[in-house]
């Protein structure tokens, strides 16, 4: 259980082992999602075009948090490198970042603590 901000900005995160992900020449990052699930096999072997990627792109600032993410820098480093490069754009900073980083990380399974 975190007790304070400071336990907050000390946080670590990974990428999910098997998350595959691809950087285009922008640094825009595009996460791709194996759709697997048995219906879509089933639709893919009747010939449907069914995608074997779900693709979601990630914004400027999302996909400058999400290459950060490395397993070593905390919150706190991201949120910093996040200031030098896009100034007051990103405030309020840390509201917006933990709330990015809960989300990718309880809901999408993009990253692990």
């Amino acid at each position: 259980m975190l007790k304070n901000n400071a336990d907050v900005l000390n946080m670590i995160f990974r990428i999910s082992d098997n998350l595959e992900y691809e950087v285009d020449k922008d640094n825009i990052v595009t996460i791709l999602e194996k759709q697997e699930h048995m219906i879509q096999k089933l639709f893919r072997k009747l010939k449907f075009r069914i995608p074997e990627y779900k693709k979601t792109s990630l914004d400027e600032y999302g996909s400058c948090v999400f290459l950060q993410i490395d397993g070593k820098k905390t919150v706190e480093d991201i949120g910093e490198s996040l200031v030098a490069k896009h100034g007051d754009k990103v405030k309020p900073l840390y509201e917006r970042l933990l709330l990015f980083l809960n989300h990718i990380d309880v809901n999408c399974h993009y990253i692990t603590k």
